[in-house]
């Protein structure tokens, strides 16, 4: 992943993105928003069967917060009410939205263990996190 963007981490530390990219793991990239219904939707369904991916590909899901100043102070609470087991990242100047050409959240991008992205997909309709699991699985070596 060639993206040079920092964002910060729910604790308010920084971080690069691009450090996620060079972990050697699949990873999940989602865009989404505290005021996006879909994305809340997407980033539910996806939990539900986080654990079990990560047992399966080992790979590991970062939820990008597109939300602003004035609504990221939400992000959190949102976050811990629905028990994510993601790491959270703020974007709250969109930097790293502009950077990775997201518009509107929900935005989930896959990045394969060499740091390409390989998958985008804009929006969100029930079942898209099994279009998504085929697509991890094509990264699968046998």
């Amino acid at each position: 992943m060639e993206v040079e963007v920092v964002v910060k981490k729910m604790d308010g530390s920084s971080v690069n993105i691009q450090d996620y990219g060079k972990t050697g793991k699949i990873m999940v990239i989602s865009f989404w928003a505290t005021w996006c219904t879909p994305c809340i939707k997407e980033l539910n369904n996806i939990d539900e069967i986080y654990q079990d991916w990560q047992k399966k590909y080992g790979l590991e899901l970062v939820a990008v917060s597109m939300d602003d100043a004035r609504t990221s102070s939400k992000v959190q609470p949102v976050a811990n009410s629905l028990g994510w087991s993601y790491l959270i990242l703020l974007d709250e100047n969109k930097d790293l939205a502009r950077a990775m050409n997201v518009n509107n959240p929900p935005q989930t991008i896959l990045i394969d263990q060499s740091g390409n992205i390989v998958y985008v997909h804009n929006g969100y309709t029930e079942g898209s996190e099994i279009e998504l699991e085929e697509q991890i699985k094509k990264l699968i070596k046998p």
